[in-house]
């Protein structure tokens, strides 16, 4: 009788461990596919960024950034700012801002700064919008995940969107 349960019991970790595998295999497809779309669209891929249970892709073409379904313009791209818990810590400024805020740039730190959250605002201006208006802000949540994961995520997405800023100030 042991050895039946016994043997029911490991039939049971072998189900669940092959239905664990088979769900990491579903998974790991799908995002294959999911990357697969993004280069079949033209999309340089810059970051995959944890987003509730799944990841979202943060990609640019010529024209624009992709954040998941959401599309940033690069023309109406006026401003960017990473947050360490909302707290700016690096800002760039296109000349068309009408605030400039000082630039900055990211210190790098061996040590990293575990389970804080890593964000970055980027602020998007409707090219007929009248003088004055305020910027809306997209926000890139990048995370609090330890060992620097998300801080280099935000210094991707930062830096990408920098460069752009800089590119349309020349």
């Amino acid at each position: 009788m042991r050895d039946l349960i016994a043997g029911l019991v490991a039939l049971g970790l072998v189900i669940a461990a092959a239905s664990l595998a088979t769900t990491l295999q579903f998974y790991r497809r799908r995002r294959e596919r999911e990357r697969a779309g993004q280069h079949a669209r033209g999309r340089t891929i810059l970051a995959e960024i944890p987003a509730g249970d799944d990841l979202a892709i943060f990609s640019e073409d010529d024209h624009s950034f992709y954040y998941g379904e959401r599309t940033i313009q690069k023309s109406t791209i006026v401003g960017a700012r990473v947050l360490i818990n909302g707290i700016p810590i690096a800002s760039a400024a296109s000349s068309r801002a009408a605030v400039r805020p000082q630039t900055s740039h990211i210190e790098d730190r061996p040590e990293g700064i575990a389970r804080d959250r890593w964000d970055v605002a980027i602020d998007t201006l409707s090219p007929d919008a009248p003088s004055g208006t305020p910027p809306t802000i997209v926000l890139i949540e990048c995370g609090a995940i330890r060992e620097r994961v998300s801080q280099e995520l935000a210094r991707a997405v930062f830096d990408a969107v920098k460069r752009e800023i800089e590119r349309q100030n020349c």
